[in-house]
């Protein structure tokens, strides 16, 4: 009820008409079963603009970083997210990715769509990085299609670091879905796996026009933060 609500009777209206997002492709989304929608990640504020503009509900799996923040913010980040059904998810590794992987799993499991951002955190400078084999497991073991999107401008919208949006037209290109079944038992074969999320991160390069860069995301948020100190 409270995604409805928010969807076409609160903030749906609001940022259709303020940022009059336009999006291309949407015939490719499957009208029934399940299926991935894989998307680039340049800002918070995908994980608003995309679902708003489906038609089929999407479930993202949300860091649990966010679901922690403290405060007024945080309370009303981590309630926000609950009750428009986003999953909290654990990036620590290990164990934890296996509890991911298998939280993406139920819900492909019941037919629904599930989002995923295949790099794993947000761009730190608009460009696209290497991405995360996880998304390329969850294909091959729920042996479903997978959808690539790409969100355009979402970065100057709402960079990282900026607490609120600033108001200016955004994007979404829907592309063709991809299908990996040449692949199918092949879920625990690492080669497979980077193959199947290159393809991925490719087709997203392509669609959004991006750079793309051969190293992991967080790799360079992480050196950029031992240089700060």
């Amino acid at each position: 009820m409270f995604y409805w609500l928010m969807k076409n009777l609160i903030v749906g209206p609001i940022v259709r008409t303020s940022f009059r997002p336009w999006v291309t492709g949407h015939e490719n989304i499957p009208r029934t079963g399940p299926v991935i929608m894989a998307s680039n990640h340049l800002s918070f504020i995908d994980s608003i603009f995309l679902p708003l503009m489906m038609d089929r509900r999407i479930t993202f799996l949300a860091k649990s970083d966010y679901y922690t923040a403290r405060g007024i913010k945080g309370w009303f980040i981590k309630n926000f997210l609950k009750a428009a059904g986003m999953l909290p998810i654990d990036r620590s590794g290990g164990k934890a990715s296996e509890a991911s992987l298998r939280t993406g799993l139920s819900v492909l499991a019941k037919g629904e769509v599930l989002g995923i951002y295949p790099e794993g955190t947000r761009s730190p400078d608009g460009r696209l990085y290497r991405g995360r084999t996880g998304v390329a497991r969850m294909i091959l073991e729920g042996g479903v299609p997978v959808v690539p999107v790409a969100m355009i401008d979402t970065e100057k919208v709402m960079p990282i670091g900026q607490r609120l949006p600033k108001v200016r037209r955004v994007g979404i290109i829907i592309g063709e879905p991809l299908d990996f079944s040449r692949f199918d038992g092949l879920e625990s074969d690492r080669f497979i796996l980077r193959s199947v999320t290159d393809e991925i991160i490719y087709e997203l390069a392509r669609l959004s026009g991006q750079e793309y860069v051969d190293v992991y995301a967080s790799t360079v948020k992480e050196k950029a933060a031992s240089l700060s100190r």
